[in-house]
């Protein structure tokens, strides 16, 4: 699929410059939809799997079995991105570079276009010849696929089949893929290897490259120059600190009884995804009668709801900071470099010859095969995060927690079925599915529940400090980590006492109990964005297994929005009307895009400003006038709504005056206190040179971009959709603002790389039906011939919500239904 092309995050203004000159024809007008099937057959009920389309394109799918159901969603995500879904199945598949090319990028894991087409194949062949979806397909749940899961799987193959068949390739409206020899029907194994490429991508990132490129040393292979314990962890700790603020993300929001107004209980769901490629997310309804019946969105592809709620729950998952793989040192025999010592006695590692087929410039297909190594523990990689890992003295091997791990599917099946939070506590204990997610759930009764209980490796605290390596306790130990980077563990390799143990009351073998991992439930709110469990809820901090993240470090300045923004509308001290949420209250405080940076930082961004000498400032040999910044900055409302003017000019200052650096590192006057960690760190240092410089520098850039100062945010933050520019309201991550859009480039174009993706708020009250509206804000569909391209994508950024269609009446009396009949 050869539609995105992405680029390295650029700073900030050079990205705004392309946005400003680039846009692009129009595709001509999006093709409409014809009736399928007339009013009477919405009558023919859960006999053949129906799907009731309403507005903005969203299907609610009936049937009376799960495979029915799961035929229902097959056809109606193939019928919005086919090209999407094709594309990663010719991933998992293998087939890139037979059809695509060596040379061209994808995105395996959680970024875009990490790797070559040839490390990826190279990659998923080797899990493909070692049989590793297959073997986990053949065990008993809850290892293997409940029977259910299995129907559903069934089902949605024949759907997707069926779109493809009724379709043609050659007829598909979507440019993408349209007459593409990579387009082909799929079977069931197609799917169960997507499910789990999106349960490893955690390890896919940082570690894919390391894995595929791992080569012992020749004989006459000169040695590396040394590089101490302390600059390997530095560089690595570094490098996932920049990984993180650049991966996708998520903030969820459960209110109980005691912090709603008008309800039982209240839910926020705000997943910040990719806006392209495999990891965008699709929203449906799926009902069996007296079975099932949920709505939510879910990962393109994946026949159930990801996030949503059912008649009595709802929930979300937030990105957690558990480091879901780790590392072991093997030491190698200096003579025999692919012999290692475990327990005093050398021991060969494993070899295997991975081959792939390769299209050549000329059109002729070659053969690529490359030997690759493996150990006891996992296989050897050379690198992690882009950190060289030599194989010299010592290898590192890779233990992955979710390697063969399908348990998800039977995680999502459960929980789309739960009645209560203690449902959902028990369906996340006994799966152990979760990978590298919190969950966070309300329900009709009026809980609140926080948990991080997912597929951890088991190490605890003192496994750790019995085996961790030197580079290993630098990177694993709070003093050389940043906050909200996960506690890689590299084990010392040579004692098999290090390896993870099995625990009886674990799922699978290497994985901590669950019963040992953090959950919370309350009656006013608990909630993350992506720190630790630490502060699910500051009234009652967590503790836990080192392995799953920080205490007692600063939080985010998005968590700390967080956790304010419940607090004081709980409270009524936000200045809005009453106490307590509601849905227009808990929309509206969403997409308010208040940024908690500009809040601890503005005035003396001001001050800093207004007391450079006759408003100049030498900085990087420019001499720069940042008077006219000051006013602007002044006027500021602290908003990144499209209306808002100086917010563009305080993200670039912001961004020059972080560089990447954690939050609690600014000059501020008031430090980090772990006691008083919602607050703190607080009161930026007007008088700090780097304050005054990195506000000269974003002057500098915005003039240099053709960017007016005042410029508003519309002017610059926009996509473009069929040659309709589109602005988009919110911000980066690091400037606290909850609504998190990243921008970049994709294909030379300024685009939104990942953020807010689907939106959802629900209520419950005592009885009724669960009342919900939500948001997809890159809509349904990823072609550009679709009517549901960016019909969505303009609701976002006006600031408006979808109204939920839930109830059999609701759907009925949608003014837009079409209906479709699987016969």
């Amino acid at each position: 699929m050869a539609r995105r092309r992405f680029t390295a995050r650029l700073p900030i203004a050079v990205m705004a410059a392309v946005a400003l000159v680039s846009t692009t024809a129009a595709a001509g007008a999006p093709a409409s939809r014809s009736t399928t099937a007339g009013a009477a057959t919405v009558g023919a009920g859960p006999d053949k799997p129906t799907i009731r389309y309403t507005e903005y394109g969203i299907p609610h799918i009936i049937a009376s079995n799960w495979e029915g159901l799961g035929e229902g969603y097959g056809y109606a995500a193939a019928k919005d991105n086919i090209c999407t879904l094709a594309d990663t199945y010719l991933m998992v598949d293998a087939q890139r570079s037979r059809y695509l090319g060596a040379d061209g990028r994808t995105s395996p894991g959680e970024h875009q276009n990490t790797t070559t087409n040839l490390n990826s194949d190279l990659y998923f062949q080797r899990i493909n010849d070692n049989r590793v979806v297959e073997r986990a397909i053949d065990q008993p749940a809850p290892n293997g696929p409940e029977p259910e899961v299995r129907e559903g799987i069934r089902g949605y193959v024949q759907g997707y089949n069926r779109y493809l068949a009724e379709t043609g390739v050659n007829n598909i409206s979507d440019p993408a893929c349209r007459g593409a020899a990579w387009v082909r029907p799929i079977t069931e194994l197609d799917v169960y290897r997507h499910a789990h490429a999106e349960i490893i991508m955690g390890v896919a990132d940082p570690l894919l490259d390391g894995e595929v490129n791992a080569v012992p040393p020749g004989a006459a292979a000169a040695a590396p120059p040394a590089v101490s314990a302390e600059e390997t962890a530095s560089k690595i700790r570094d490098a996932m600190a920049v990984s993180r603020r650049q991966s996708m993300g998520s903030n969820a929001l459960a209110v109980g009884a005691q912090g709603v107004s008008g309800g039982t209980s209240m839910l926020l769901a705000n997943p910040h995804f990719p806006w392209q490629g495999k990891n965008r997310m699709w929203q449906s309804q799926l009902t069996i009668p007296g079975r099932i019946n949920v709505s939510g969105g879910s990962l393109l592809g994946l026949p159930a709801v990801n996030i949503g709620h059912n008649d009595d729950v709802a929930w979300s998952h937030t990105v957690a900071t558990v480091a879901p793989f780790g590392l072991f040192d093997v030491q190698v025999d200096p003579l025999h470099p692919t012999n290692y010592l475990v327990d005093g006695t050398w021991q060969p590692m494993t070899s295997q010859q991975v081959g792939v087929d390769v299209l050549n410039a000329d059109g002729s297909v070659a053969r690529v095969t490359r030997t690759l190594w493996s150990t006891r523990y996992g296989p050897i990689t050379a690198s992690m995060q882009g950190v060289a890992l030599p194989w010299v003295v010592s290898a590192h091997a890779v233990r992955d927690a979710n390697m063969g791990n399908l348990r998800a599917l039977n995680t999502w099946f459960h929980l789309d079925q739960a009645k209560d939070v203690n449902d959902v506590v028990n369906t996340l204990e006994t799966t152990e599915g979760v990978p590298f997610f919190n969950t966070v759930a309300s329900d009709r009764k009026g809980n609140a529940l926080y948990a991080d209980i997912q597929a951890t490796p088991n190490i605890t605290d003192a496994h750790a400090r019995s085996c961790l390596t030197l580079t290993g306790q630098l990177l694993f130990n709070q003093s050389l980590r940043l906050p909200n980077v996960p506690p890689v563990s590299i084990f010392d390799g040579k004692r098999s006492e290090c390896d993870w143990p099995d625990d009886p009351n674990a799922v699978a073998p290497g994985l901590l109990d669950p019963h040992k991992q953090p959950r919370l439930i309350r009656s006013d709110f608990v909630g993350n964005a992506n720190d630790s469990a630490w502060l699910a809820n500051p009234e009652q901090p967590l503790a836990f297994p080192r392995v799953m993240g920080d205490t007692g470090t600063a939080r985010s300045l998005r968590t700390q929005e967080l956790i304010l923004t419940a607090q004081n509308r709980i409270n009524g001290t936000d200045g809005l009307p009453g106490r307590g949420f509601t849905p227009e209250n808990m929309q509206q405080l969403l997409f308010a895009d208040n940024s908690r940076a500009a809040d601890l930082a503005l005035n003396a961004t001001v001050s800093a400003c207004q007391g450079a000498p006759f408003g100049l400032v030498l900085v990087d040999g420019n001499l720069v006038n940042i008077s006219e910044a000051c006013p602007i900055l002044a006027a500021w409302n602290h908003k990144y709504t499209s209306d808002s003017r100086g917010s563009w000019l305080f993200e670039n200052f912001w961004f020059n005056l972080t560089g990447g650096q954690a939050v609690e590192k600014l000059p501020w006057r008031v430090p980090f206190d772990p006691k008083d960690p919602v607050h703190t760190p607080n009161s930026l240092d007007a008088g700090n040179d780097n304050v005054r410089n990195s506000l000269a520098r974003a002057v500098l850039a915005l003039r240099n971009a053709g960017i007016p100062l005042n410029a508003r945010l519309s002017d610059v933050q926009k996509v473009t959709r069929n040659g309709e520019q589109i602005p988009i309201h919110g911000s980066l991550h690091e400037l606290g603002v909850l609504n998190v859009v990243t921008p970049g480039l994709v294909d030379g174009k300024f685009d939104i790389t990942f953020g807010s993706s689907f939106i959802q708020e629900t209520r419950f009250t005592a009885d009724g039906p669960p009342q919900s509206s939500s948001v997809l804000a890159y809509s349904q569909s990823a072609n550009p011939n679709s009517p549901h391209y960016a019909d969505q994508t303009r609701l976002f950024s006006a600031g408006q919500w979808v109204t939920e269609r839930y109830t059999e009446d609701q759907i009925a009396a949608s003014p837009a239904l079409e209906v479709k009949v699987l016969d």
